[in-house]
């Protein structure tokens, strides 16, 4: 990952004991948010003084965003606006002259349970080094833009047909995660 990556950080989190930090106008993302999906706004909010005053940081748009800790560990999602997230999260600026921001998001989501096994600690967490390490096969540009396409409208699908109809939600998702194992599946190279 830190190959194709213009950054990799985490975030902070303000001390919860000084109200000046929260209630602001900056989204800071926790980790029981990220859950495959684009996040376009979030349940907390901090203050320009809490973004100062701790190691939280606004990271732009587009990143993928990996859950390290906690029951969340693993889970993926893409920030769609600007903003800060807490210590748990591992925010990967992807490089868009090397890889597509959504092919590395649909790499991660397909490499969960592999993610999960890297986790260590008497509390079971991701590190950031683990994740910075953590390899991705890079198909041409191109070909990665044909894969993203693909999956993104599984994925719209999947989502569109989501009230009502649970047995198709289940077949499509069935053939959504087929889909993206095949297209994510890369012989070694030699």
């Amino acid at each position: 990952m830190s190959d194709i990556c213009l950054s990799i950080s985490s975030g902070g989190t303000p001390r919860s004991d000084n109200p000046d930090y929260y209630h602001g106008d900056i989204a800071w993302l926790r980790t029981q948010e990220v859950d495959y999906q684009d996040i376009w706004d979030t349940e907390v909010h901090i203050s320009q003084r809490g973004l100062a005053d701790s190691s939280a940081k606004l990271i732009p748009p587009d990143c993928v965003i990996v859950a390290m800790y906690g029951a969340s560990a693993g889970r993926v999602a893409i920030n769609r606006v600007s903003l800060s997230t807490n210590q748990a999260c591992c925010n990967l600026q992807v490089n868009p002259e090397i890889a597509n921001f959504r092919f590395v998001y649909h790499w991660l989501s397909h490499e969960y349970a592999a993610l999960l096994a890297l986790r260590e600690g008497a509390q079971p967490n991701l590190s950031g080094a683990k994740i910075r390490a953590y390899p991705i096969p890079l198909p041409t540009l191109s070909e990665q833009d044909r894969i993203v396409s693909i999956l993104d409208n599984f994925d719209a699908l999947v989502n569109d047909i989501s009230v009502g109809l649970p047995a198709e939600l289940a077949a499509r998702r069935k053939q959504y995660e087929y889909y993206r194992d095949r297209l994510l599946t890369f012989k070694e190279a030699a």
